[in-house]
């Protein structure tokens, strides 16, 4: 294994904990992309991988995976167990689809698919796009607002609650619950972020046994009654799986859905000529989601061990290593892009990775599309001057890219 030759140096713009890095880690991408396919960053004790080629070929190889546990113990992959104290994060992450691989993923998503269906998710386009046409109505009475607060943030997670048969007073933590949970995915998370996911992993869990219960008793037309019906020659979710499931849907899908409106529209500002052949025709909003997750990707990196070595470039990667699959990096590879560093909202030829590949590939991507396609089209029917009246801050997190507010004027 040539680790020294493939290190990365640390003269490298590459530093997830720069905030001029996080504010702008396209250039560094560039520079990674150049220096080769495969590279050691020693502060994280992860392999980069910043080509799309390779991305795109990796989160599909079944010598990787979200979790070694199927297969070893952490001791026999070199690994040290989680600290005890963490263990309410590691059980409500460990048996979501996302962290977990064949047999059980198959199983877990084949069930979740039973009530996750196309038809499903068709049946909310009504309140998707009224309730964004609401937001961007109410957002225009007021002469503008935090787009993050006022839109951004209310859509998606009205959609999960209402999808999941959540009551509207019991929303308020949700976003809360998911923000501290997902601040366990970024770098070397410390143990402040680790003690608030615990306590909001401990909090949400509680919630959803609650409301497994109360619909074991009472089934409504919502997805966790269709997960508690969900069965397949008899086999059927357990109660953990769906709860995992439940705040796996809320933290992917509003996560997600939250920063790539925000990132967005912020890429739409800086851009006012692409943003006034937007506004002068709507037909290119489907084409404009996808161009806009592309551009600024919500989700910058995900992680996968490897189970068996693999050679990448003629470097070794061996078993218990771990690949950082830099999807904003693939997703401006001139090499998969014409002019990666264009917002071109009419492109057409965007095999972007935002919502990953393979197996993992995101269940939610056309709930997803359907929330960015009626939010975006909302804001452009009822505020069609709208505009930032100041610059955004964004948050200091590499692995999910976000604004902290964009605050916005008629």
């Amino acid at each position: 294994m040539a680790v020294s030759k493939r290190s990365l140096p640390s003269s490298s713009a590459f530093d997830p904990w720069d905030p001029e890095f996080v504010a702008d880690p396209y250039p560094a991408y560039a520079e990674l992309r150049d220096r080769g396919r495969v590279l050691h960053y020693e502060p994280s004790d992860q392999w980069l991988v910043p080509h799309h080629a390779d991305v795109s070929a990796l989160l599909r190889d079944r010598r990787l995976g979200r979790t070694y546990r199927h297969r070893f113990t952490h001791e026999d992959f070199g690994r040290t167990a989680p600290p005890p104290g963490h263990e309410p994060f590691h059980v409500l992450n460990d048996h979501g689809m996302l962290d977990l691989e064949p047999p059980d993923h198959t199983r877990i998503r084949r069930l979740v698919s039973k009530a996750f269906t196309a038809r499903t998710v068709e049946r909310l386009r009504p309140y998707v796009e009224g309730l964004a046409d609401e937001l961007a109505r109410n957002l225009a009475d007021a002469g503008g607002g935090d787009l993050l607060t006022d839109v951004a943030e209310p859509l998606p997670v009205a959609v999960i609650a209402e999808m999941l048969g959540i009551p509207g007073s019991d929303r308020g933590p949700l976003r809360p619950w998911s923000a501290d949970i997902c601040g366990m995915y970024e770098l070397n998370p410390s143990e402040e972020t680790a003690a608030r996911a615990v306590r909001a992993s401990v909090e949400f869990t509680a919630y959803l046994r609650e409301l497994i219960a109360a619909r074991r008793e009472k089934p409504g037309d919502d997805l966790v009654s269709g997960l508690i019906a969900a069965h397949d020659e008899g086999d059927r979710l357990t109660e953990q799986e769906m709860i995992s499931t439940c705040v796996l849907l809320l933290n992917a899908g509003h996560e997600a859905t939250v920063n790539a409106t925000v990132n967005g529209w912020w890429a739409l500002f800086r851009h006012p000529d692409r943003l006034a052949a937007l506004r002068a025709d709507h037909s290119l909003v489907p084409t404009a989601v996808e161009e806009l997750m592309r551009y600024d990707t919500p989700l910058q990196l995900f992680e996968r061990w490897v189970l068996d070595d693999i050679e990448i470039d003629g470097t070794t990667i061996p078993r218990g290593s771990e690949l950082a699959l830099l999807f904003g990096s693939a997703n401006h590879d001139p090499a998969a892009f014409s002019a990666p560093g264009r917002l071109d909202l009419a492109r057409r030829d965007n095999p972007h990775i935002s919502f990953s590949a393979g197996i993992h590939y995101c269940i939610g991507a056309p709930l997803a599309r359907m929330e960015l396609t009626a939010s975006l089209t909302a804001l452009l029917t009822h505020t069609p001057t709208l505009h930032p009246t100041s610059p955004p801050t964004r948050k200091p997190n590499f692995v999910i890219r976000g604004l902290e507010s964009l605050h916005v004027g008629l």
